[in-house]
């Protein structure tokens, strides 16, 4: 990189196959008018995550150094990364506070600097780079071209943060998926609103991290709902799914759309507080409704609002009961949801207002 650029924007990602694993850290450097500079990949061998976003940072910084950059953008995926750096949270870990300091220093350096949050879908060339990395186990370079990915070809498996406070049967649904390939996902964190639950003993036994976080145990919802927030993002949480999730959080700004929800019943219909499970196949029995169904939406700070995704029907039968219809309901709710979660990695979901499109 030859060419001295005075203000650049570098986007940064790191990935590890195993957490730890096999790692690997991938940036892309361009001016402000979007032309392409430096685009590396670093295969950096067994390491965690976070230590994979640090070293994309570090490894970023010090080539825009090299390009005379006197001003840099930072743009990155990782959550707990920008909030870390940005002052917000606290670097507790000690595998990650050298690289934190390094990456600290190397800001500074700069005149002016920058550093911010962005979503997945728009982290496409520094991810690909990554994974590049990671296939050949061995550094890439595209200077000074990108080969952009086919639309929806499979990257990195999106982290997915899994919100329970039931038996789990949604979270193990999800996870079969996964095994199966037929989810490009992995679970990075379980967090469940009550200690003693079947989902947290079936989390476990799938080898999933699993983090009690229970309402009661803090003053107010806004402290509730941060420590919730601290472990999403310490677990680099691409997408949250509330899956028999019972308690209202406050989901800021940071997580609007990427929280998503099922309901037993076709929303709006049979939703709000208290409307979960056997209330509403109650409900819609009692009503004598002649279709119900599911619905996967992202959510609001309310009950049940938000954007719908996809909805899926199934017949009231006759005589139903609400175990039988819950059944019917159910699996509807297993095609949706994944299909939902694949929709959102493929990024082929965007929001206009209060509706959803699909492309």
């Amino acid at each position: 990189m030859q060419e001295q650029n005075n203000n650049v924007i570098i986007y940064t990602d790191g990935g590890s196959r195993g957490n730890p694993g096999p790692a690997a850290a991938g940036f892309t450097i361009t001016d402000t008018k979007g032309n392409l500079l430096c685009a590396r990949g670093i295969f950096i061998g067994r390491a965690t995550n976070n230590e994979a976003e640090y070293t994309a940072i570090v490894k970023g910084l010090e080539a825009a150094k090299e390009c005379g950059a006197k001003s840099v953008t930072v743009l990155s995926d990782s959550e707990l990364m920008v909030r870390q750096l940005n002052g917000e949270y606290k670097v507790k870990s000690d595998l990650l506070r050298p690289l934190f300091l390094q990456a600290s220093d190397l800001l500074d350096s700069f005149k002016s600097r920058k550093v911010s949050h962005i979503t997945r879908d728009k982290n496409k060339q520094a991810d690909k780079l990554v994974n590049d990395a990671l296939d050949r186990k061995k550094d890439v370079e595209a200077s000074p071209k990108v080969k952009n990915k086919p639309s929806g070809a499979a990257s990195r498996p999106i982290r997915l943060g899994v919100l329970i406070s039931g038996g789990g049967t949604t979270m193990i649904n999800i996870s079969e998926h996964i095994k199966q390939g037929k989810l490009n996902a992995e679970i990075s964190i379980v967090i469940s609103s009550r200690s003693e639950t079947a989902g947290v003993d079936r989390a476990k036994e799938a080898g999933l991290t699993v983090e009690v976080i229970r309402k009661k145990d803090y003053p107010d919802i806004m402290d509730f709902s941060k420590k919730i927030e601290e472990a999403l993002a310490g677990s680099n949480v691409d997408l949250v799914i509330q899956a028999g999730w019972l308690c209202l959080w406050n989901i800021p700004a940071i997580y609007e759309n990427r929280v998503m929800n099922i309901h037993p019943a076709l929303l709006p219909s049979f939703g709000g507080q208290g409307m979960w499970g056997h209330h509403v196949h109650e409900a819609a029995i009692k009503t004598g409704v002649k279709i119900t169904g599911c619905t996967v939406h992202f959510c609001t700070n309310e009950y049940d609002k938000g954007p719908i995704i996809i909805q899926r029907c199934c017949p009231v039968k006759e005589y139903d009961t609400p175990d039988t219809l819950g059944a019917r309901v159910f699996e509807q709710e297993c095609i949706a949801y994944p299909e939902a979660i694949n929709l959102f990695a493929q990024g082929r979901i965007t929001v206009e207002g209060s509706r959803t499109r699909i492309k």
